[in-house]
């Protein structure tokens, strides 16, 4: 066996360097060296030769696809963001702010699995006196569940390979470390060896790891972007700390779609699915007052119908404030832009702050028509009809452009209640049995014209 050594290799220009220091020798950059392994010349030169064993090529015709029995984890939210369960020998890596909730959901969901399959929980975060705990306190304490406080790798491959679980869960990747590196846990190279070797021990035996990942300030898993390159499903989990609701977001899925969402509500007991968002985020909706409306939003398959709320205000500023909650801050400056033009509506000294309520982050562009009635709302102080629902694009020359699963976003509606829907004309097709009354409109004109008589 080839002995392996480490080396230096700067992140700008890949130059490699015997041993640390500040500045890269090769482009002069600062701070870029990082620490990886390399292998020396021998008869086993590649630390992943046992990854995928060597085989003749096949052609495409020839490979005979199988359909692969998933792993259901006894919460009906978390398995629709993975596409109907758990895939074995899959890596699947959560990510969220700290105390969101990415143990609690986790330790229910060994807990659910502890008895169809084995499973181990390493924690290199918390003791053991800590998760039973916790485990106590939602009601978890009773199961069989394997448990394991260790921050080394080395150790942690040793024992999953003696125990042979089938479930592999990770708490949090970022506190493992490896021998073969000088560098401390958390560091890029650390993360990088640690996660690659877990990624192959998942591949070769089959087993399925779920990685827990710390995020920076800006809401990215922290470490190298290789990481999420590396597993197979990435998901965030989303939530304000003032609020109970939870959202976790599939931002990367090899067996299923992405930006699907699942919805979760924090309690003493831990999470609680929620069955029926729509009807939680609009709950509280205030039908009398201006400048609030219902958006039929779309994440990943399911729709969803979300509260969409604007205040316009006199400014006293040179630069009028445009800020947006949940919704893309240039996009909200483009449609004040068409609105100026189109509708004769000028807000050049007026401050506009939009928000959507119970911290859901819409990333559609189906939410312009919404967002521009919310803000006309606010600016003549004129209220929205409560049964009134909107969803539809919106073009940079005043025209309503269609947007996917009109459908489905026309059915949630009528099942919560609402009487009259505005929608793109391209989206009425197959709406003539919906028993709400459907609005279709081609121009801002003409949606001015229904919701304000204009």
């Amino acid at each position: 066996m080839a002995k392996e050594k480490t080396v230096f290799v700067c992140n700008a220009c890949a130059g490699e360097h015997p041993k640390w220091t500040g500045q890269c020798q090769s482009c002069g950059e600062w701070n870029t060296l990082h620490e990886q392994i390399q292998a020396a010349t021998g008869k086993d030169v590649s630390r992943f030769s046992g990854l995928t064993p060597q085989r003749e090529i096949t052609s495409l015709h020839d490979v005979k696809s199988e359909n692969v029995s998933r792993i259901e984890c006894g919460i009906s939210e978390l398995d629709r963001v993975l596409g109907g369960g758990l895939v074995p020998g899959s890596v699947v890596l959560i990510g969220g702010d700290p105390g969101i909730g990415k143990s609690t959901l986790l330790l229910q969901c060994a807990s659910n699995l502890v008895a169809m399959l084995p499973t181990l929980y390493v924690s290199g975060e918390e003791s053991l006196q800590q998760i039973a705990m916790r485990s106590e306190r939602m009601g978890l304490k009773d199961t069989d569940l394997g448990l394991l406080t260790d921050n080394n790798l080395e150790q942690l491959l040793a024992t999953a390979q003696s125990h042979k679980p089938k479930l592999l869960i990770v708490d949090s990747i970022q506190t493992l470390y490896t021998d073969q590196l000088t560098s401390a846990p958390g560091s890029v190279a650390q993360v990088r060896e640690t996660a690659a070797r877990l990624v192959r021990f998942a591949k070769q035996t089959d087993t399925t790891v779920i990685l827990v990942g710390h995020v920076t300030k800006d809401g990215s898993i922290a470490g190298p972007r290789v990481l999420e390159h590396m597993v197979d499903t990435v998901l965030y989990f989303e939530g304000e700390r003032s609020s109970s609701f939870r959202l976790i977001r599939a931002i990367k899925n090899r067996f299923g779609a992405v930006n699907e969402i699942g919805v979760f509500a924090m309690t003493d007991t831990g999470l609680r699915e929620v069955t029926n968002p729509s009807a939680m985020f609009i709950e509280r909706y205030q039908p009398d007052s201006p400048g609030s409306i219902i958006l039929v939003a779309r994440e990943g398959t399911r729709p969803l119908l979300v509260e969409v709320q604007a205040l316009v205000d006199q400014s006293s500023l040179g630069n009028p404030r445009r800020v947006s909650v949940g919704l893309d801050s240039s996009r909200l400056a483009i449609l004040l832009a068409v609105l100026n033009r189109h509708a004769g509506v000028s807000m050049y000294d007026q401050d506009v702050f939009v928000n959507v309520v119970g911290g859901v982050k819409v990333h559609e562009p189906a939410a312009d028509l919404a967002v521009l009635l919310a803000v006309i709302s606010s600016f003549r102080d004129r209220t929205i009809p409560a049964d009134l629902a909107v969803f539809g694009e919106l073009g940079l020359t005043g025209e309503v452009r269609p947007v996917q699963g009109g459908l489905e976003r026309i059915r949630e509606a009528e099942k919560l209640g609402f009487k009259r829907i505005i929608i793109p004309e391209a989206n009425k097709s197959g709406s003539s049995k919906a028993k709400i009354s459907v609005e279709p409109v081609s121009h801002l004109s003409q949606v001015l014209a229904k919701v304000f008589n204009d």
